[in-house]
């Protein structure tokens, strides 16, 4: 399947979060939560995906990515927590950003949800009390059900940037994308199209 995104949606409601008015943070954690599928249904399977990229090309190709079955190389970005189901109480995924650790030859970090479509074509509005929570200690940086972005099949969520003093700030990038994981690890860090 050919991946595109769908929607833009930067900032958050009527106060956007924007270059001007960036969050500054130096390690997060994105919480992930969905219902199980039906008894008699395919399983529902999300993941949290990270891309990171490089001061010379921060909307080129991903230096590496982190999702449920890697980590980063230097262990900065790790999932700890990670379900295929859904089951279990409030959020059942969970990967950890620890920005500041982070080489200096990174200045971006994107992260994002994708759904696997082993069982055929789902849709973030196929998925029940779907939701992602990014958070800095228990300051909350985004809170979404991916309402806006329910006819996708990923999105990403949050976008890290190194400032030109050397600190990350958070910014809220919900994109909806029509595109398999794999796919989107490629796309997702692209510039937003106008």
């Amino acid at each position: 399947m050919r991946g595109h995104a769908v929607v833009t949606r930067l900032g958050r409601g009527s106060n956007p979060v924007t270059s001007d008015d960036p969050q500054s943070v130096s390690k997060a954690e994105v919480r992930l939560k969905w219902d199980p599928s039906p008894w008699n249904q395919p399983s529902h399977h999300l993941d949290i995906i990270a891309t990171t990229y490089s001061a010379d090309a921060p909307y080129g190709r991903p230096v590496y990515v982190v999702h449920f079955d890697s980590r980063s190389p230097d262990g900065t970005i790790n999932m700890g927590r990670h379900s295929q189901t859904g089951q279990g109480f409030g959020y059942v995924e969970v990967m950890t950003l620890e920005l500041d650790r982070l080489a200096s030859s990174f200045a971006r970090v994107v992260v994002g949800v994708a759904i696997h479509q082993n069982s055929g074509p789902k849709t973030f509005g196929d998925v029940s009390n779907a939701g992602v929570l990014v958070v800095e200690g228990y300051r909350e940086l985004l809170k979404d059900d991916f309402t806006q972005v329910s006819g996708s099949t990923a999105a990403t969520v949050a976008e890290f940037t190194r400032g030109t003093s050397g600190a990350w700030e958070f910014h809220e990038m919900v994109r909806g994308f029509d595109s398999d994981p794999t796919v989107f690890t490629a796309e997702m860090g692209n510039a937003p199209q106008p």
